[in-house]
């Protein structure tokens, strides 16, 4: 079955970095467009940052563009987030995301607090 475990969140004052990463098992890990979302207390959960599964290409929330970079490891089935210049409003639970037959697949979370 699909599983994705993140790891790598952490408390971190605002302008410091944290990376993020996923651990992919359960499906075709190099086929699929792979996501991390972030959800803040008591707001929708957003799309912060997303790659392609071919040529790596990527796409970012407005909120993250010259912040956050996306990567993925095929050969280990693992995707990234490194986080720069976090800011207090990059607080939320962030999560690991795969769209596979129409189905949302979804990792436990892991808590990023920024303190300001």
């Amino acid at each position: 079955q699909v599983q994705l475990v993140e790891s790598g969140g952490g408390l971190v004052q605002a302008g410091g970095s944290l990376r993020l990463s996923c651990a992919a098992s359960g499906f075709t890990f190099s086929s699929y467009v792979m996501s991390w979302y972030r959800q803040a207390p008591g707001k929708e959960r957003e799309l912060v940052a997303a790659i392609g599964s071919t040529r790596g290409n990527t796409n970012y929330a407005d909120s993250v563009k010259g912040r956050f970079t996306i990567s993925r490891d095929n050969a280990k089935s693992t995707v990234s987030l490194q986080m720069n210049s976090l800011k207090p409003e990059d607080t939320a639970v962030y999560y690991c995301n795969v769209r596979r037959l129409s189905i949302a697949y979804w990792g436990q979370g892991t808590q990023v607090t920024v303190s300001s």
